[in-house]
């Protein structure tokens, strides 16, 4: 991150705003022209600060407003079983984020479905199957305060 200056990080904060903003919006904003602030943001891209964009959803109008964490314990966590893992629950659409954490668990995941009782299903039928999953524990949400940010 060293490689990056003010202008930088306040393109990256402006594109996580909006990131349908013109450049010349975005030139405006951060203090450059446009031809200058192009070459940024294709070099932030290239470099790998910038992976990419995609429109945010609201979940709760397309019917799906249940939201869960569930604690995911191993019974084994070499690196073949670990890639294993990481490999099947990337199947599981329902799994909106999953983190290998350091804790007295192995994995957080955040999961979304429609209601409680297709999450009961989804836990049973396919996060519990997954390889080496050896316990499970979850969290409801009852309301979602903050989503993200920089």
């Amino acid at each position: 991150m060293s490689d990056l200056d003010r202008i930088d990080l306040a393109i990256i904060r402006e594109l996580q705003n909006n990131g349908r903003i013109t450049v010349t919006d975005l030139a405006s904003r951060v203090g450059l022209s446009k031809t200058p602030c192009q070459i940024r943001m294709r070099r932030l891209e290239e470099q790998g600060y910038i992976t990419g964009y995609s429109a945010m959803v609201n979940q709760t109008k397309l019917g799906h407003s249940h939201v869960a964490f569930a604690q995911v314990t191993l019974s084994d966590t070499s690196s073949k079983a670990l890639a294993a893992f990481n490999n099947a629950v990337k199947q599981i659409s329902a799994v909106e984020q999953c983190h290998m954490m350091a804790a007295n668990f192995d994995y957080l995941l955040k999961i979304r479905t429609r209601n409680m009782a297709e999450y009961r299903q989804v836990l049973g039928e396919q996060i519990s199957n997954l390889p080496h999953v050896l316990q499970t524990s979850t969290f409801v949400v009852m309301e979602n305060v903050k989503d993200r940010g920089l």
